[in-house]
């Protein structure tokens, strides 16, 4: 039986098969406080693996960077309506919102730059943290999993996203100050769940930027501590690929799908259909 990095044995998880029907989805929020940990990229990829294997995607652009939407080939500051009109005008339809990539079965919600004016505008909205709630609802039985790409910070739209999410995975680098956050994520992931939405899991934890060293193994070893069988087996090693599939626009599995790092993020989202989190 294969072993991972931490001499877990496990089964390794089969190809799934394809699916007879489609929703509704699972919405997951990936989510860290601290800003270069792998967010966005593993939203991408994730979500990429997963739409190879037949699953609708639709990621969720929730940060004002815009990233996921530039790293999907989008130019978000030519695209009419963002998410941000998601949240503030109920008379559009948020399919109208939704764009079709050049991926099968991967769409996007774009973000730009106008979504940093909803954290002060979300504060005088009644229902404050249940929008993105809202506007996920009319999508959900069109996707197998939609998957919230948070910014970094625990403000109010994170909470948002927290609050529409039926669970969390969390992308940890791996290195030493990229542990510190993540108490803080936790207490922010406990007071949703005890105040707003308690159904709220945290599906698991995603070692990221790993390389054989010394330091990232005894990181590690400080994350399975803490979060035990919550830490995904496959890990995600550091790797250039990553960034020229940003450049080229396109997820990891398809730009370069023998690569190692794709190999990994197809791990990823086969453990995450085996465990049912997936359908």
């Amino acid at each position: 039986m294969p072993t991972d990095l931490l001499g877990r044995e496990y089964e390794t998880f089969p190809a799934p098969g394809p699916l007879l029907r489609h929703g509704p989805a699972r919405i997951i929020a990936m989510c860290n406080q601290k800003g270069g940990v792998g967010k966005t990229t593993s939203s991408i990829n994730i979500a990429g693996a997963l739409s190879q294997y037949g699953r609708r995607c639709l990621i969720v652009d929730f940060d004002p960077q815009g990233a996921a939407t530039v790293g999907l080939g989008i130019n978000a500051n030519a695209v009419e309506n963002t998410v941000y009109t998601a949240l503030f005008n109920p008379s559009v339809d948020p399919h109208d919102i939704v764009q079709h990539t050049d991926f099968e079965n991967l769409d996007i919600m774009p973000a730009n730059i106008d979504l940093s004016a909803a954290e002060v505008q979300l504060v005088t909205e009644v229902g404050r943290e249940q929008i993105l709630a809202g506007v996920l609802r009319k999508l959900r039985n069109e996707y197998d999993v939609i998957i919230i790409d948070c910014q970094p910070s625990l403000g109010l739209l994170t909470v948002n996203a927290l609050t529409a999410a039926d669970g969390v995975i969390i992308p940890v680098a791996a290195e030493f100050f990229a542990l510190r956050g993540v108490a803080l994520l936790m207490q922010s992931i406990e007071k949703v769940q005890s105040r707003i939405n308690p159904d709220l899991q945290v599906y698991g934890v995603l070692v990221t930027m790993f390389m054989r060293s010394l330091h990232c193994e005894e990181v590690l070893q400080r994350i399975y501590e803490a979060f035990q069988d919550k830490v995904f087996h496959s890990v995600i090693s550091r790797s250039i690929k990553l960034p020229d599939a940003t450049v080229a626009a396109a997820p990891i599995t398809i730009y370069a799908p023998n690569h190692k790092t794709a190999k990994e993020y197809r791990e990823v989202s086969r453990e995450l259909i085996a465990r049912g989190i997936v359908a």
